[in-house]
C-alpha cells in the first residue's frame, strides 16, 4: 500500500521499509499461527500510515510499527477466538505502553463500523462476497476461487475493484483520508 503524498513516502521509505524484515522475522517468530504474513503486514503498514495521519508525528516510528503488527495480530486471532499463549508472555519485553481507547474512541470506533458494513453492502454481489472471503474469513486467493468457481485473477481483481470502491465510498462521507 503506497503512501499517498510524497512527504509520507519519504518518512515511510526513511523510518518504516527499513525494519520490514525485522518486522516480518518477529511476526513469524511470535505469530507462526497467522496464515497470511503479507497481510498482517499491509494491515500493520495501513494502521501505521493512518495514525501519522492523525498525529502527524510518531516520536518513535520502529516501535510503534511493531506494538501495531502486535495489536493487528491479537486482533486477527480475536476474531477467529484463537489466542497464541506464547506471543502473549512476550508482550511486556515490548518498548510500547499499552494504548487503551476511551468511550468516545469506543463509539467513534463503533460508528466507523457501522460505516463500514453499510460501504460493504453498497458493493456489487460477487465483489462483497469476494471481499467477505478474503478479509473476514481469511480464506486464500486459492480457496475463494474454488470455493465461487472463479480465477484466482478474478479473486485478486475483485479483491482490488473492492478495496478501491469502499476507500471511495468512505471518501465521499467524509472518511478516509484526502483525495488524491
Amino acid at each position: 500500500m503506497p503512501p499517498a503524498d510524497p512527504e509520507t513516502s519519504r518518512w515511510f521509505a526513511a523510518h518504516v521499509q527499513p525494519h520490514e524484515s525485522e518486522l516480518r522475522a518477529y511476526l513469524r517468530a511470535h505469530f507462526p499461527e497467522h496464515l497470511d504474513l503479507d497481510d498482517l503486514v499491509q494491515e500493520t503498514y495501513a494502521r501505521l500510515l493512518q495514525a501519522r495521519e492523525q498525529h502527524a508525528a510518531l516520536r518513535s516510528p520502529k516501535a510503534y510499527l511493531f506494538a501495531t503488527a502486535r495489536n493487528a495480530a491479537f486482533d486477527f486471532f480475536r476474531r477467529r477466538k484463537i489466542v497464541a499463549i506464547d506471543g502473549i508472555a512476550e508482550i511486556e519485553r515490548l518498548p510500547v505502553l499499552e494504548d487503551r481507547p476511551g468511550v468516545a474512541e469506543a463509539v467513534a470506533h463503533d460508528q466507523e463500523l457501522q460505516l463500514l458494513a453499510e460501504a460493504i453492502q453498497a458493493l456489487p454481489e460477487r465483489c462483497r462476497r469476494v471481499l467477505t472471503l478474503r478479509k473476514l474469513h481469511g480464506l486464500s486467493h486459492r480457496e475463494i476461487a474454488a470455493q465461487l468457481g472463479i480465477s484466482e485473477n478474478t479473486v485478486n481483481a475483485q479483491v482490488a475493484i473492492g478495496v478501491l470502491r469502499l476507500r471511495d465510498w468512505l471518501r465521499a462521507r467524509g472518511l478516509g483520508g484526502p483525495r488524491p
